[in-house]
């Protein structure tokens, strides 16, 4: 997408509803209080089949610790830092860099899950650090790249971390707080669900130091970053917590998987471009609510992973829509995120134009993400209803809704659309269309499902707004139906290929525009 004003309120109301898996009304019911911490009970949701007891189940029998939680965000550069690697396996090492004003800090390191509802465990903690001011940013020209050079203040190992998607707390003696983020995988996608963390995307918004890829320190897009790098704080003068994107577009589904105990695997966005492997053998994989950019091979793993009966799953909108190129920076390889945006403007335009950083869908080299994701990102900043048209698909088993339910407020900030004018998979089998006005114009927003000559299903919510409502965030009440959906996908796609059992049966000539 093109501009940056239509995450802040989510992010915020995300963080603070997280959990928030109440009972979920639709336009006739009454609307209900989120109550923190609940869900629909399990014998009023749809059950997954039962398992032998897994890695994520038996992590999740361990006691958790509500106090995971920042209670006060730091201050402008009262305490800050970032990781050395975007993820590890168990075993490995990651170096924090640190900047705080404090005298004194310690770090703690908690693993995020289900956990009965608290959502996080405490797995290690520091002892008291001694506080020290990191350098200014630099910034690079001519692509205008943030980068601060601060020393490791420690490297922490990570053997005996169960795999999982980790948050180091920063806590600094004033009081202040932030969190680094961090991604510990298997190595092994065989048989597991793979949940995806945005974090090309986390950097593209992240407006440390002054540039992200959107907008200079003036405000301006002329000012902007033409590359920017993961070696810096997520976050900036308007501060954040350091992993709100985290919070906001995937812990509710986080909590959802290991709360059903099904078998992970956790990759970093980076990971799809650093190892070949990453999802060889996976029965399926997750895209969070905001995933945005992809280099070529990472699309290209993605799509052959499709291609070999992997299930897809994007639940967000406007995926895999900017091209992005990943290499090395100063601390290491795949660290520095270049996108300019303009083709005409990136050095490789007219010389190798298949990597071209711009949209994926134009020229130089067109190659729209509807291939993947079935539906085509159209525009923002929208709010309208879900409207549901097909509420006998098999997604939608005990969710309670019927023909023409509206799911208020649904459709949001993004939306995509299924859109015959571009390259789109078939069979596909639209199952919500939702009618909106978007900047003056009225269109509509497409809930679709495909299946693939491999057998993969492939279900894009297109709406970004699907993984706030799992939590309720930003008043979303439709908590029991977008987990409802969301466990039946989860369901169907741990027993295989779904379009073996549940081919798409294309609909589109039956519906109106």
């Amino acid at each position: 997408m093109g501009r940056i004003d239509r995450r802040q309120a989510l992010l915020g109301a995300g963080a603070a509803t997280i959990g928030a898996l109440a009972a979920c009304g639709t336009s006739a019911a009454k609307a209900t209080k989120p109550v923190a911490s609940s869900a629909p009970e399990p014998s009023k949701a749809p059950v997954v089949k039962r398992r032998a007891l897994t890695l994520t189940a038996e992590e999740n029998s361990k006691r958790g610790d509500p106090r995971w939680r920042i209670d006060r965000v730091g201050g402008l550069h009262e305490i800050e830092g970032w990781a050395d690697r975007a993820s590890v396996k168990p075993g490995e090492t990651v170096g924090l860099h640190i900047s705080t004003t404090a005298a004194t800090y310690r770090v703690t390191a908690f693993r995020t899950g289900w956990y009965a509802g608290t959502q996080g465990r405490r797995v290690w903690r520091s002892g008291t650090l001694k506080g020290q001011v990191g350098e200014a940013p630099r910034i690079l020209a001519p692509t205008n790249t943030v980068v601060t050079d601060w020393p490791v203040a420690l490297t922490i190992d990570t053997t005996g971390w169960v795999p999982g998607f980790y948050s180091f707390r920063l806590d600094a003696d004033t009081g202040g707080q932030r969190y680094i983020p961090l991604t510990v995988r298997s190595g092994d996608a065989r048989g597991k669900i793979v949940l995806i963390n945005g974090d090309t995307t986390w950097q593209a918004y992240n407006v440390y130091g002054g540039h992200s890829l959107y907008l200079g320190p003036n405000g301006a897009y002329a000012t902007r970053a033409k590359a920017v790098t993961f070696d810096r704080p997520y976050g900036g003068n308007e501060g954040g917590q350091g992993d709100s994107e985290f919070q906001a577009n995937l812990l509710p589904l986080l909590t959802l998987v290991e709360r059903l105990g099904l078998p992970a695997e956790y990759l970093s966005d980076t990971d799809l471009h650093n190892d070949p492997h990453a999802l060889d053998g996976a029965l399926a994989v997750l895209s969070p609510g905001h995933d945005e950019y992809y280099s070529t091979v990472m699309r290209a793993r993605l799509q052959a992973a499709r291609d070999k009966g992997t299930n897809l799953a994007f639940l967000g909108a406007n995926a895999i829509y900017r091209h992005i190129r990943l290499d090395s920076s100063e601390v290491g390889a795949n660290r520095l995120q270049t996108c300019y945006k303009e083709p005409q403007e990136d050095p490789l335009f007219g010389r190798d134009n298949s990597e071209v950083t711009g949209q994926w869908r134009y020229d130089p080299d067109p190659r729209p993400e509807s291939v993947l994701t079935g539906v085509f990102y159209e525009s923002n900043p929208v709010k309208a209803d879900m409207v549901i048209s097909n509420p006998g698909h098999w997604l939608f088993a005990e969710s309670g809704v019927a023909l023409g339910t509206r799911l208020p407020g649904l459709v949001g900030g993004e939306y995509d659309r299924v859109n015959l004018s571009v390259p789109t998979p078939r069979p596909i089998e639209v199952l919500a269309r939702s009618p909106l006005v978007c900047n003056g114009r009225s269109s509509y927003s497409d809930m679709a499902y495909y299946t693939t000559p491999s057998g993969a299903g492939v279900l894009s919510t297109g709406t970004n707004w699907w993984i706030n409502a799992m939590a309720g965030a930003s008043g979303l009440d439709c908590h029991r139906v977008t987990y409802a959906v969301t466990t039946n996908m989860l369901r169907v796609f741990m027993n295989g290929p779904a379009g073996q059992q549940h081919p798409a049966a294309d609909n589109l000539a039956t519906l109106r525009a």
